[in-house]
């Protein structure tokens, strides 16, 4: 049985290494089942350079590389090419361009769904955007 194969979107992994209440047991969780193999888990590479930036203010550099390398050797890293940016670019739907490349990241990985807690930010994704207790509920 193929295994389900999602795009985790910025937000739920920043709950995760910031242990950001109350989202942070959502997050951990799907961290957990990630390791357990129990879905196929993709991230951006744009959301590597996003929380390498966000994350300044509370881990130094040393600190940022080692939680981010964990992240991605557990989660499959999409890389954003030229024909993804100018997707994003060109489509009319999305305001927000960071999310439009999330969209880009999970059509290329053929995700099933991205897991945000954002879903108003993808009401036009070709992907179904679900909330990490949805998808907590699905993997149970």
């Amino acid at each position: 049985m193929k295994n389900t194969v999602v795009l985790i979107n910025t937000d739920v992994l920043m709950d995760y290494i910031t242990e950001r209440e109350p989202f942070y047991g959502n997050a951990e969780k799907i961290v957990w089942l990630r390791r357990q193999g129990r879905f196929d888990g993709y991230i951006s590479s744009q959301c590597i350079a996003n929380m390498f930036y966000i994350l300044r203010k509370k881990f130094s550099i040393d600190e940022r590389k080692e939680i981010l390398l964990g992240l991605c050797y557990l989660f499959s890293v999409c890389g954003i090419n030229e024909r993804m940016n100018i997707t994003a670019l060109e489509d009319k739907d999305f305001d927000d361009f960071e999310d439009c490349l999330q969209v880009q990241c999970a059509v290329n990985a053929n995700a099933d769904y991205i897991v945000t807690r954002n879903i108003k930010d993808f009401e036009h994704s070709e992907v179904e955007a679900i909330v990490p207790d949805t998808f907590l509920k699905m993997l149970s």
